[in-house]
């Protein structure tokens, strides 16, 4: 932006690239398209949400290990309805606990429902937000933490869990890029007490746009369906139907909270159903190359002691050891000639605490936010996809080895 430094260069030319090595390959396959074909072609077919969803949902929900799920439009609108029912359960005002690390809606869903995000330092080996950092952030005012597992790496642990219990705050974790993570024996997203899913195209499993919130919580679960859908009874159980009615109110037209239109399609869901077969296999595939990825790169340039314990890693991560601009340069250029797409910093660029949105809303900055600085500065990330070989994995580490 004009006017305003940067540690590192704007590289717009790379959006017109075509590379050998994509952030993600096509993977809406063939078999995908067909299935849609299928569905388009059964006569007087219901396209908005309807059968199709509650499928999906009830298979996601069996997947994952939990009882509810409510699927959305977008990771995003997933953000939203959880911020959203932190604000009903939690009251009008206070203090979300959020990561510098993950993605803006994560810290806009905050904004935009009258809450104030405390941001709080990332541990480096998962860019997770840390306990420690975490605990000294809390006050009378926190309603809730946002816990995102990074690219893939799980950021859970038993104090941070306990730490949420002990405060009385919900624990709301976005698995937007960790579909499949583990913590001990349970996947993420079924520990917290609602989650968000993304499956926008290039994640684990994607139904083009679309998300899922997740949850054990009867209520939680009735809320979610209540925001998804403008709010209104006509989705939800009987039980919190009577709980909003109100005499001399259309049953059809009652609205219990100020919610949003966030539902899906069946044509969305429909390739979800049909990407479920081969999720595991993606996840897999995916473990193993950040395997192959850090055991070649050269610990003494990058920074490879990463958690990788129950991981499910959405991208291949580079860190530079120390910091230097200009060997960042060298490696943007190496990667360039290569043909190999890349994003510098996370997922959302960099540490969010730093972007120009939070100007005229109130945040607090709990500590330094050194490591989450560190890897806005110092780092980039390059897609990670089932159709790379371990051929191809090694050749690249090996001339980033030698930038």
């Amino acid at each position: 932006m004009t006017g305003q430094q940067t540690t590192q260069p704007y590289r717009k030319e790379i959006n017109d690239m075509a590379f050998k090595w994509p952030l993600i390959n096509d993977n809406i396959t063939a078999e995908d398209k067909n299935a849609l074909i299928d569905f388009l072609k059964i006569p007087n077919v219901r396209l908005t949400q309807g059968e199709r969803v509650r499928e999906f949902e009830k298979k996601w929900s069996e997947w994952l290990g939990v009882k509810h799920s409510v699927f959305v439009n977008s990771g995003a609108s997933a953000n939203y309805i959880t911020m959203a029912i932190t604000r009903e359960l939690k009251g009008q005002q206070g203090e979300v606990i959020v990561p510098p690390i993950g993605w803006v809606s994560d810290v806009a869903s905050v904004i935009n429902t009258g809450l104030t995000p405390v941001f709080v330092d990332v541990d480096k080996s998962n860019m997770s937000i840390a306990y420690e950092n975490i605990k000294n952030a809390i006050t009378e005012e926190t309603k809730a933490i946002v816990l995102v597992h990074c690219l893939g790496f799980n950021g859970l642990n038993e104090k941070i869990i306990q730490l949420a219990l002990t405060h009385n705050l919900l624990l709301i974790e976005d698995c937007c890029e960790s579909h499949g993570a583990i913590f001990k024996e349970d996947r993420v997203g079924s520990w917290g007490d609602m989650s968000c899913f993304s499956f926008y195209f290039g994640h684990h499993i994607t139904t083009i746009e679309g998300g899922m919130v997740c949850t054990d919580n009867y209520e939680i679960y009735q809320l979610a369906k209540l925001f998804r859908s403008h709010g209104m009874t006509r989705e939800v159980s009987q039980e919190t139907h009577d709980h909003y009615y109100e005499e001399g109110l259309n049953p059809m037209f009652t609205f219990g909270v100020p919610g949003y239109n966030m539902r899906s399609t069946e044509l969305n869901a429909v390739l979800g159903l049909q990407q479920m077969h081969r999720l595991d296999f993606n996840i897999d595939c995916r473990k193993e190359n950040l395997a192959v990825w850090l055991d070649n790169l050269d610990s003494e340039k990058y920074f490879t002691a990463f958690d990788t314990k129950g991981n499910s890693n959405f991208a291949l991560p580079l860190i530079l050891a120390k910091p230097d601009a200009m060997a960042l340069s060298n490696i943007c250029n190496f990667l360039e000639t290569e043909g190999v797409e890349y994003r510098l910093g996370t997922a959302g660029g960099g540490n969010q605490a730093r972007q120009p949105y939070l100007k005229k809303y109130s945040f607090r900055q709990a500590d330094d936010l050194a490591n989450a600085d560190y890897i806005h500065e110092n780092s980039l990330y390059i897609g990670n996809h089932t159709e790379l070989s371990k051929e191809q994995i090694v050749a690249l580490c090996r001339g980033l080895n030698d930038v």
